[in-house]
């Protein structure tokens, strides 16, 4: 359960969300000359003329370009919709929580937010261990940046206390503005946008809702693909695709981190429907094999899984934390999520 400490406000001048204080609007402070960075620059073109272009807008489509095209939670999602009627099974109740551990992975991942570097955390068990933002820069994706700048504006809580407050689980009333709503709706209007999904009106009888049936099903096969190359593999090897391309950084840890997520999440049953019953079993328990290995810090180290499925795995995540050494506190986060979520899978 979420801390009971109080508030921190974000006023507008403070670079809140909100922009308010709650009774008025705070005008921004003025920014000395030194501080304001050029908003626009200009480069010539063959012809002679002008060209002007935003810098950030450079910045941030180099950095695309090493980002996978859907985030864990539009995986996580996508893998539970129903492909022809758009929606998500009435009786799932753990989605919701399991897309917010999401978010924070995917933050970490990104390089946004990190473990604080405090030496004394190691006495506390992951989830219980404070998390900070390392990097304030906007990913572009409309609710890590919104999880983002909530947590630069507050003060520092924990993987589980900013889990439990972005699900709205807490009873202190002073911090229930931390909820992120409508996670599910605006996720799916984000693959939307990216032409995995399309919107229809669906009649249920008393009400009109929209829905969101798979317009490209190429996307939700290349997922489901992993997960079976993940769970049932001797040997895992990630090929790469528009949606996870060679040179994403953690290509093996996001995806671990995707299947445990969508285990949690109650999902990933969907996408081992073309496996027998038996080999079904296997890879659900591989799934638990995993959540043991990686919910801890420093990673365990293991031979391979049940009857030697994804025996390199262990190798392949070691190699490329060793090539990101100055990311252990980052990766030390997707472990406290995955710890999380071994608590929501003792609900299923």
């Amino acid at each position: 359960m979420a801390s009971s400490s109080g508030l921190t406000r974000r006023r507008g001048g403070g670079g809140g969300i909100d922009g308010e204080d709650g009774s008025r609007v705070s005008s921004p402070a003025p920014k000395r000359p030194e501080d304001r960075a050029p908003e626009t620059s200009y480069e010539s073109s063959e012809n002679g003329h002008k060209i002007a272009f935003d810098p950030r807008d450079i910045s941030e489509n180099a950095e695309r370009s090493k980002q996978p095209k859907l985030t864990l939670m539009e995986e996580v999602l996508l893998m539970g919709l129903k492909d022809k009627q758009g929606y998500l099974s009435f009786w799932n109740d753990n989605i919701s929580y399991a897309l917010r551990g999401c978010i924070v992975i995917e933050l970490a991942l990104r390089g946004r937010v990190s473990m604080q570097k405090d030496s004394s955390r190691r006495r506390f068990p992951l989830a219980d261990r404070v998390i900070e933002v390392v990097d304030d820069t906007l990913t572009g994706e409309v609710l890590l940046d919104e999880a983002l700048k909530m947590m630069k504006s507050s003060e520092k809580m924990s993987v589980n206390s900013w889990i439990d407050l972005m699900s709205g689980e807490t009873w202190n009333l002073m911090k229930i503005g931390y909820q992120l709503k409508q996670v599910r709706e605006r996720l799916a209007k984000g693959l939307v946008d990216k032409g995995i999904l399309r919107t229809e009106k669906r009649n249920f009888l008393l009400f009109d809702m929209a829905t969101h049936p798979v317009a490209d099903g190429g996307a939700k096969e290349e997922i489901r693909r992993r997960v079976r190359n993940i769970l049932t593999s001797r040997t895992v090897v990630l090929q790469g695709s528009q949606f996870l391309p060679e040179e994403t950084e953690f290509r093996y840890l996001r995806t671990i981190s995707m299947v445990c997520a969508a285990y949690a999440a109650n999902v990933l049953e969907n996408a081992l429907s073309t496996l027998g019953h038996e080999a079904r079993e296997r890879a659900f328990a591989q799934v638990d094999e995993l959540l043991a290995e990686y919910s801890q810090w420093p990673f365990t180290r293991r031979s391979g899984g049940s009857g030697g499925v994804g025996a390199n795995l262990a190798q392949v995540v070691n190699e490329e934390i060793n090539n990101n050494k100055d990311r252990e506190l980052q990766v030390e986060v997707v472990a406290a999520c995955l710890s999380v979520f071994t608590r929501l899978d003792s609900l299923l």
